[in-house]
C-alpha cells in the first residue's frame, strides 16, 4: 500500500510538470495557433498549411500528455481516500499509483528531450564486428531487439538497405524508424554493443566475444535545410540482393552515392558511403540514399556543435559517441551500460525490445548535456 508521502510526491511532480512545461502559455498558443487554421485561405498554401498543422498538433501533444498525468494523479487521490472507506482494495490503489508514476516519469523523460533533433524520426544502422559468422548472428539479434522495441511502441520501420551474413545474420542493415521522439529516445544506442556467450557455431562450446557496432542519426525531411555540394557527389548502381520480386537480381534497382565530405575544422577529407535497395525503382532508391546522405552530414554537424558546446562546458559528462557501452553476458544472465551503471538479468526481455530501462537511465544522466 502506498504511503501519504509517496500520493504527496506523485502531486509535487505534476506541480512541476505544469511549471516546467509552461502549460498555461502552451494553452494559449495551443488557441492561437488553431485560429490560424480557421483562415478560409489556409490551405491555399498546402506546404505552409502542412507545417502549421504539424506545429498545432506538437503542442497539442504536449497539453494532452499533462492532462493525462493529471487525471491519473487525481484517481490516486481518490482512490485512496476511498480505501479509507473500504471502497477499495490495498491493490487497486497499487496500481493506480503505479500507472500514475509510469505516465509521469513519461512525460518527464519527453521533457528533457528539448533539442529540436530528439522529436525527429531516426536512421538507425547496425555494422556487424569483426569475427565472421558469430558477429554477423550478433547482429542479426540486435536488429531482432530494435525491431521488437519499435513494435512495441508502434514505431514504423522500413528497412533501407539489408547485407545478408556469409552462412547466418547480417553483415549491415539500415533501418528508418518513425514515431514519437523516435530519434530522442534512441540516441541513447549509439556505440558498440558486446555480446558474450557460448557460441552455437563453436564446436567445441568455447565462450566467445562478438562485437557489433551501431550508429542513430535524426532522419531530416524536406524542412530542415542542409546543403549537398553536388560536385562531390557520384552515384554507382547494381543489382539488389536477396528476397524481394522479380526484378532483383535481374535489374539495377540498387543504388551507392559517394559524397567526399571534408570537415569544416580540421580540413580532413572522408568518403561518406551510403547504399540504398529499399524500392524496386531505381529513382525511388536514389531519392531515399539522397535523404540518408542529408540525414548523415546534418549528424555530423550536430556532432560537432556538441563537441563545442562540451568544451565550453567542460565540467559537464560527455557523450563518447562510438565507444563500447553495453555488454550483454548470456551466461551470467546480466547486461549492464557502461556509461550509467543500469544493468538488468532480464536478458530474454531485453533482447525482446525491453530496453525502456536502459534509455531512461541514460536520459536521466546524460539528456541535459545534449540540449543545453
Amino acid at each position: 500500500m502506498i504511503t501519504q508521502e509517496q500520493l504527496k510526491s506523485i502531486h509535487e511532480r505534476v506541480d512541476l510538470l505544469h511549471r516546467y512545461l509552461d502549460i498555461d502559455a502552451k494553452k494559449m498558443q495551443y488557441e492561437e495557433e488553431q485560429i490560424r487554421t480557421q483562415d478560409p485561405e489556409f490551405w491555399n498554401d498546402r506546404e505552409r498549411a502542412e507545417e502549421q498543422m504539424k506545429l498545432v498538433k506538437g503542442i497539442e501533444k504536449w497539453l494532452n500528455g499533462y492532462k493525462e498525468v493529471k487525471a491519473l494523479a487525481d484517481e490516486v487521490q481518490l482512490a485512496f481516500e476511498f480505501y479509507k472507506d473500504e471502497m477499495v482494495t490495498e491493490e487497486e490503489v497499487d496500481a493506480a499509483y503505479q500507472n500514475a508514476l509510469d505516465a509521469v516519469e513519461s512525460l518527464e523523460l519527453k521533457n528533457m528531450l528539448r533539442a529540436d533533433e530528439d522529436a525527429m524520426a531516426c536512421v538507425l544502422k547496425i555494422n556487424s564486428g569483426a569475427g565472421g559468422t558469430e558477429a554477423q548472428d550478433w547482429a542479426s539479434m540486435l536488429m531482432r531487439m530494435y525491431l521488437r522495441y519499435a513494435e512495441q511502441h508502434d514505431y514504423k520501420v522500413t528497412i533501407a538497405n539489408l547485407i545478408d551474413g556469409d552462412e547466418a545474420g547480417i553483415k549491415t542493415v539500415t533501418m528508418e524508424i518513425e514515431g514519437d521522439m523516435a530519434y530522442g529516445y534512441l540516441k541513447s544506442e549509439n556505440g558498440v554493443h558486446r555480446l558474450v556467450r557460448v557460441s552455437p557455431y563453436n564446436a567445441q562450446g568455447k565462450r566467445m566475444t562478438s562485437f557489433a557496432s551501431v550508429f542513430v542519426t535524426p532522419l531530416v525531411d524536406d524542412t530542415i535545410e542542409v546543403y549537398v555540394d553536388p560536385a562531390k557527389v557520384s552515384w554507382d548502381t547494381f543489382r539488389s540482393s536477396g528476397a524481394g520480386g522479380q526484378n532483383v537480381n535481374k535489374v539495377e534497382t540498387g543504388v551507392r552515392i559517394r559524397y567526399q565530405y571534408t570537415d569544416p575544422e580540421t580540413g580532413v577529407e572522408e568518403e561518406i558511403l551510403i547504399e540504398n535497395t529499399e524500392s524496386r525503382s531505381q529513382g525511388q532508391n536514389r531519392e531515399n540514399a539522397m535523404r540518408l546522405l542529408r540525414s548523415n552530414l546534418y549528424d555530423r554537424e550536430l556532432k560537432r556543435r556538441q563537441a563545442a558546446q562540451a568544451k565550453i562546458e567542460a565540467g559537464k559528462k560527455k557523450i563518447e559517441w562510438g565507444s563500447q557501452i553495453r555488454s550483454y553476458v548470456f551466461d551470467d544472465r546480466r547486461v549492464k551500460d557502461h556509461r550509467t551503471n543500469f544493468q538488468t538479468s532480464d536478458v530474454g526481455g531485453v533482447m525482446d525490445g525491453k530496453i525502456d530501462g536502459f534509455i531512461k537511465s541514460y536520459l536521466m544522466e546524460f539528456a541535459g548535456s545534449d540540449t543545453e
